[in-house]
């Protein structure tokens, strides 16, 4: 599964020093993280509003909307975490920590810090 992310994490580090005009991420990049933010809040409101309606729902079409939108924000976000010199194989680190350690001992682990 991580195939994929890494490809991407190669290919947006790789697009981050394109001509702006030619890459959509070197022009993300080149607006700075604000813009950059803005795209991942848009996107995460997006993907909630699809989920919300595929609850409602439930059809294939509504939970392919879902998909398609994570997509988007798994996207931005991961232009985020390049822009700020993180990547997903750091986020997969700390998912991977996390295994096997309840999700409320997380919380208080986190407040502890």
């Amino acid at each position: 599964m991580t195939d994929v992310l890494g490809k991407l994490t190669d290919t947006l580090r790789q697009r981050r020093k394109a001509d702006p005009q030619e890459s959509y991420v070197a022009q993300l990049h080149n607006k700075g993280l604000g813009k950059i933010l803005d795209k991942v809040d848009e996107e995460a409101a997006e993907t909630i509003e699809a989920a919300k309606g595929a609850e409602a729902g439930g059809d294939k079409t509504q939970i392919a909307n879902v998909v398609r939108e994570t997509a988007d924000l798994w996207f931005h976000t991961m232009v985020m975490l390049d822009h700020l010199g993180a990547s997903a194989q750091d986020v997969l680190n700390e998912l991977e920590r996390r295994m096997g350690v309840s999700g409320l001992e997380e919380k208080v682990r986190r407040k502890a810090n």
